[in-house]
């Protein structure tokens, strides 16, 4: 699964640091996929091939949020997902939209890392 970050969230920022794999953005700000990765490009589901540079619509344009196609939560980097370790009022909590197992994010690690 993935973490999420709830609408609790008080803009603090101490949880956008810790992520392993730059999956952490301030709301309005554009995400990429090279962000904090190896990637160069990438397949998306529909088959569409885009340059992993390429600037992406923000997920929230108020609160930090987390993109979910990159968050691993922390598997093998950490014991627990830094987001949620880190944050003050607890709003990053899994997400129950976006259930994964452990195979599956390690392969999203390698996917995004080369490791």
């Amino acid at each position: 699964m993935a973490i999420m970050i709830t609408d609790e969230c008080i803009n603090c920022g101490a949880c956008e640091p810790e992520c392993p794999n730059t999956a952490i953005y301030e709301g309005g700000i554009e995400w990429s996929w090279a962000g904090g990765t190896t990637l160069k490009e990438v397949t998306l589901p529909d088959g569409s091939v885009i340059d992993a540079t390429e600037k992406q619509e923000p997920v929230s344009d108020e609160f930090y949020y987390i993109v979910t196609e990159k968050c691993t939560e922390c598997t093998g980097f950490h014991e627990e997902p830094q987001c949620a370790a880190v944050c003050p009022v607890d709003c990053c909590v899994d997400d129950p939209d976006h259930r994964e197992t452990e195979e599956t994010l390690l392969e999203k690690k390698v996917f995004m890392h080369g490791e």
